[in-house]
C-alpha cells in the first residue's frame, strides 16, 4: 500500500501538473484581452490546481481586494487539502510498520519459548526460531523507513508548492486591483 501511495504522489505532485509554466502571464494576458470570460474560467478551472486558484480570483475580480483574496484563500485551502491526499495514510504506515514488526517478533518469541521443554531444548532450534522471529522486525523497518522518508519528502513538496501558488496568486491579485502591471 505504501508503494502505491508513493508512486501516485510522485506522479501527482509534479510541478508541471500543479504549477504550469507561464500560467500567470497567460492568465493576465487573456484577462486583459477578454476579461474574466466563461471560457477562460473553465479552462483555468480544469487545467491545474493553480488554475483553480486563479479562476477563483478572476470570478471575484470586480469585488474588493479583500473579497478577491478571501476567495483565493478558500480555494487554496481546498487545493492544499487535495495535494495532501494520502499523506496521512503514508505517515500512519510509516509509524505503524515497525510496531507491527515488533508485534510479530514478540509473538514469535513467545511461541519459541513455549515450545521449549522443562528439560531444555536444542540450542540450534532456538537460534533458528529467534532469527525467524526477528524477520518480522526487519520487514517492519523495511516498510517504515522508505515510507517515512517519502512522507517527509511529500510534506515538504506540498508546502513548497503551496508557497509558490500563494506567491503567484498574490501577483494576480495585485494585477487585478491595479497595484502591479
Amino acid at each position: 500500500m505504501a508503494l502505491a501511495i508513493i508512486i501516485e504522489r510522485l506522479v501527482s505532485l509534479r510541478t508541471s501538473n500543479i504549477l504550469p509554466d507561464g500560467l500567470l502571464a497567460k492568465t493576465v494576458q487573456e484577462f486583459r484581452r477578454a476579461g474574466a470570460s466563461a471560457e477562460l474560467l473553465g479552462r483555468l478551472q480544469s487545467e491545474s490546481p493553480l488554475g483553480r486558484v486563479f479562476a477563483a480570483g478572476l470570478r471575484n475580480h470586480q469585488h474588493s481586494r479583500d473579497i478577491t483574496k478571501e476567495a483565493i484563500e478558500e480555494t487554496g485551502r481546498a487545493v492544499g487539502h487535495e495535494l495532501e491526499r494520502f499523506l496521512t495514510t503514508l505517515g500512519t504506515i510509516a509509524a505503524m510498520a515497525p510496531l507491527l514488526g515488533l508485534l510479530g517478533t514478540v509473538i514469535g518469541m513467545i511461541e519459541i519459548f513455549a515450545a521449549q521443554t522443562p528439560g531444555g531444548g536444542n540450542p540450534q532450534q532456538l537460534a533458528h526460531g529467534i532469527s525467524v522471529a526477528l524477520y518480522n522486525t526487519a520487514f517492519g523497518l523495511m516498510v517504515a523507513i522508505p515510507s517515512m522518508m517519502f512522507y517527509r519528502y511529500f510534506r515538504a513538496r506540498v508546502d513548497g508548492l503551496l508557497i509558490d501558488m500563494e506567491q503567484q496568486a498574490i501577483k494576480l491579485v495585485e494585477v487585478l486591483h491595479g497595484d502591479r502591471s
